[in-house]
């Protein structure tokens, strides 16, 4: 019987088919108006934008002019590309340029479709931010769609790390602008650490649409973007407290994998406090329960942590010496990203390598807190459904499902269950090797390097031949990707969310043809092409009757999104396709998080070995769980973002008032404001209001006028003089300041005065935010405990967050008048010998590097004169010679 919910649909049709059904009209109107664009020139479709973004700039709406910039774009690219965009790509262009998420399954051409939105929201001439997840898919998108853009007449930029600042700065102002969501983040952060507007990269923050939003925006949301500077060295602590870890016994040690937490149990805290009484590193008399013990107590479960919580080749991996991270989503390297609080130096002193000093946080900001900057929010990706409730909780993007542009065809099978690993891993292999006899491409779904790597192992004692695509294969991805629709071919990847090359049955052709064209530049193209394009339309025919491409996921992701994303490999424009999912009872989320009750039913069916069972209800079972986890994280991610936001407030009024600075030519009248506020702060301390004379404390404020103000004035004489009360006072001491001032800014000249104001205003802004920024992470880590108080920890946060921010603008108004009231014109023989040593700097830079460090490989055995022992760099990574240049400028460079 079906259910009222059911019922209702079926009469009325879901939220979603509304939304689908409410833009036809405006598809059929870009469809009737296909001809009358057809018979322009090229210069014609440059001609209408033109003439579109005059319309726009003197005040008609983008929605009056949607139609006809749509039909004009998707003329533009059918020229420059051969593709016509599909009713549907055009459905979900509608979606994005409205401030949704266009859910639409893998290869139905996404990145054609954010041509559309971007085009139209251009023509405005504030700018369009393409986000991607990866520098190669910015570099690439921004190239192969650039040719659209270049056809409508507009310019496009693309935004990569170490790049050149004019470079970065041009392709800021690009009328398109292609960039990573970390690039974006930390221009952002970098930009309100300038000294002028001059040097800003971004021009403000107008609309983004944000390819593969569900990996962007939930699953790195958690992690914030810092920019950092090192701190104090204490590398010998973490190597001592690194060997006591193994000495550890069971029940000195609690761990909770569902909160990825690792405690010392009383036992442990007993153990561990004797052996560091006995190493000297808690002085004697002192226990781990003092508050003197903090910082050891920290470092000590950082190091506990960094052994039972982060394992080798799953979160991290050690390449040239050094822990490069890995994203447990992607799958995919990330270097130059490093764990805060010392637990990346707890993982670099486990593994035996070179322990980076400690950072401390310069400047920070959430992805979240990041793109919620932008007046108007769009994303992309094949799966986003699930986490609807997120997205418009946070980010207030509703999501649309687009419809395919020709129906699935591919079959999903219900889940496998094995008792054991073993056993699935001995099933995976069978069905590996039937799909592989017959010719089936099958694309293999691990959840980290190790398994893939076990795995693979396995299929070469079968002979089977495979691609292995993980975090060490990261500069082969596109190539292995473009490769596992052969024929035949077995692909095992770690993590497939935002791999942004399709995977095509027979192969891709647009690879081979690139890969051909560089092994033989003189090869005519269009003969090529249509070689390849044979010789692939052959081995697509060949895939089609093996069944098309076959997934087959070892294990379920705690997240449902990256399991459909998996699976939604298979299937693309209406091919056939199949997807199966192989468990046991001892993979992590069944471990974790599956319910008793399936243990026992499979114990009581009494499975004989290499036996699984398969039902749907295994599938809903699961599926409960993952919803269980999923929510979990959201909460996680809600609360991190609510104690985000009281810093974000605070964020913002720094960056705004550096901004209004920077832009500011006189500074003057500001300046003045902070010393008069500065002189009643003091007056209002030394001679409280209504207060008598003879209890003023003269001595006091004779003191404090001389080190803030830098002004020795008669104030004890003052205070004997009759009628002289705390005004008059107040009125002096502004007088003499100003004209203490005015004589400084004759000394200096004007216009040096106010470049003089502005600097030290600035420095001083970044050096309290800097201090303001660590007291917070040391609030924070601290606040929860209030909750024992019955307290609320978020409501403390913001009231003692406030305090310390009005703290910090008090101390800010004191250290600038303070500095402004100190500085001096130099001597004539101080300016001689400051020019000497800015010389000796400039000789000690230019001399060759051995002469200012005594170089050490970073690899042992390395050999300059055989490239085998150089590791394998990549070129934007340090030399292995030590030198402390990037390989390409070092031994990589090009002959």
């Amino acid at each position: 019987m079906l259910g009222l919910g059911t019922i209702a649909k079926k009469v009325f049709g879901t939220p979603n088919d509304r939304k689908v059904k409410s833009v036809r009209p405006l598809v059929e109107k870009i469809n009737t108006l296909e001809p009358e664009f057809q018979t322009l020139s090229d210069e014609g479709i440059k001609e209408k934008t033109e003439e579109l973004a005059t319309r726009v700039q003197k005040g008609e709406s983008l929605e009056s002019v949607l139609v006809e910039a749509f039909a004009n774009c998707r003329e533009a690219a059918k020229r420059a590309l051969g593709l016509r965009a599909f009713d549907v790509q055009l459905m979900g262009g509608i979606f994005l340029h409205q401030g949704n998420i266009s859910e639409m399954k893998t290869g139905e051409g996404k990145t054609l479709v954010a041509t559309f939105p971007a085009y139209l929201n251009a023509l405005t001439g504030r700018g369009v931010h393409i986000v991607t997840v990866n520098d190669y898919l910015a570099k690439r998108d921004a190239e192969w769609m650039g040719k659209v853009y270049n056809a409508l007449g507009l310019n496009v930029g693309v935004v990569y790390p170490f790049q050149e600042a004019e470079e970065k700065r041009a392709a800021y102002r690009a009328d398109v602008t292609y960039a990573t969501n970390n690039e974006l983040g930390f221009d952002y952060l970098r930009d309100n650490m300038r000294n002028t507007i001059d040097d800003m990269m971004q021009r403000g923050h107008y609309f983004a649409i944000v390819d593969e939003v569900d990996s962007i925006l939930i699953d790195e949301a958690r992690t914030p973007l810092i920019i950092s500077g090192p701190s104090e060295d204490r590398s010998e602590l973490y190597v001592t407290l690194d060997k006591f870890i193994p000495e550890l016994e069971e029940e000195h040690v609690k761990l909770d994998e569902k909160q990825r937490n690792a405690t010392f149990t009383e036992a442990g805290n007993e153990f561990l406090e004797q052996r560091l009484l006995a190493a000297g590193i808690l002085p004697e008399g002192q226990t781990l329960y003092d508050p003197e013990s903090t910082t050891v107590v920290h470092h000590v479960t950082q190091a506990l942590r960094a052994h039972k919580m982060f394992q080798k080749d799953q979160h991290y991996i050690v390449r040239n010496g050094e822990i490069i991270l890995i994203d447990e989503f992607t799958g995919r390297m990330m270097p130059g990203r490093r764990l805060s609080d010392g637990l990346h130096q707890a993982i670099e002193a486990k593994e035996g390598v070179t322990i980076q000093p400690e950072n401390v946080t310069l400047a920070s900001v959430t992805f979240q807190n990041y793109f919620r900057l932008y007046e108007k929010l769009a994303g992309m990706t094949g799966t986003a459904a699930t986490e609807s409730e997120e997205f418009f909780d946070i980010y207030r993007l509703g999501v649309v499902e687009v419809p395919t542009n020709k129906p699935i065809a591919r079959k999903d099978d219900h889940d496998q269950v094995y008792r054991t690993a073993r056993e699935k891993y001995d099933a995976i292999v069978r069905r590996i090797k039937m799909a592989n006899d017959k010719g089936q491409p099958i694309l293999v779904g691990t959840t980290s390097i190790e398994k893939s790597e076990m795995l693979s192992e396995m299929l070469q004692k079968e002979k089977i031949e495979h691609n292995v695509l993980n975090a060490r294969q990261h500069e082969k991805e596109a190539k292995i990707v473009a490769d596992a629709g052969k024929p035949g071919a077995v692909t095992i990847a770690t993590n497939m969310a935002g791999r942004g090359t399709d995977i095509q049955l027979g192969g891709n052709v647009e690879m081979t043809v690139m890969e051909a064209l560089a092994a033989d530049p003189d090869a005519h193209p269009d003969k090529l092409r249509a070689q390849i394009e044979a010789q692939h339309a052959d081995e697509k025919t060949k895939v089609l009757e093996a069944g098309g491409l076959f997934v087959l996921a070892t294990e379920r992701h705690e997240s449902r999104r990256i399991d459909n994303q998996l699976r939604g490999r298979s299937g693309r424009q209406g091919d056939p396709g199949r997807s199966s999912f192989y468990l046991s009872l001892e993979d992590d989320l069944m471990r974790i998080f599956g319910s008793d009750k399936l243990e026992k039913v499979l114990s009581s069916l009494g499975m004989k070995e290499g036996e699984a069972i398969i039902h749907p209800w295994v599938n809903k079972s699961l599926e409960r769980a993952q919803a269980k986890v999923e929510g979990r994280n959201f909460d996680m991610r809600k609360q991190l973002l609510k104690f985000d936001d009281v810093m974000n407030d605070q964020r913002k009024v720094i960056f705004s008032q550096r901004l209004e600075i920077m832009e500011a030519d006189d500074l003057e009248e500001i300046v003045q404001d902070m010393r008069h506020q500065v002189i009643d702060d003091l007056v209002d301390e030394f001679l409280p209001p209504k207060s008598y004379a003879e209890q003023w404390n003269i001595e006091g404020l004779y003191a404090a006028v001389l080190e803030k103000l830098g002004l020795d004035l008669p104030i004890i004489d003052w205070a004997k003089e009759d009628g002289v009360d705390q005004d008059e006072v107040r009125e002096r001491l502004y007088s003499a300041s100003d004209k203490h001032m005015a004589e400084k800014a004759e000394q200096f000249g004007p216009d040096t005065m106010r470049q003089i104001e502005k600097q030290f205003l600035l420095q001083t802004i970044d050096a309290k935010w800097r201090e303001h920024l660590v007291t917070l992470e040391h609030l924070r880590s601290v606040i929860g405990f209030r909750g024992y108080a019955q307290r609320d920890p978020l409501s403390e946060y913001k009231s003692e967050a406030f305090t310390l921010f009005e703290a910090l603008l008090n101390s800010l108004r004191s250290d600038v008048t303070q500095k402004l009231a100190q500085v001096r014109p130099m001597t004539e023989e101080e300016q001689a010998a400051m020019m000497r040593q800015i010389a000796e700097r400039q000789a000690a830079l230019n001399a060759p590097v051995e002469s200012v460090v005594a170089k050490k490989p970073l690899i042992d055995g390395f050999d300059e004169a055989d490239s085998s022992t150089w590791g394998n760099p990549g070129r934007n990574d340090p030399c292995p010679c030590g030198s402390g240049n990037k390989f390409k400028h070092c031994h990589g460079r090009l002959a």
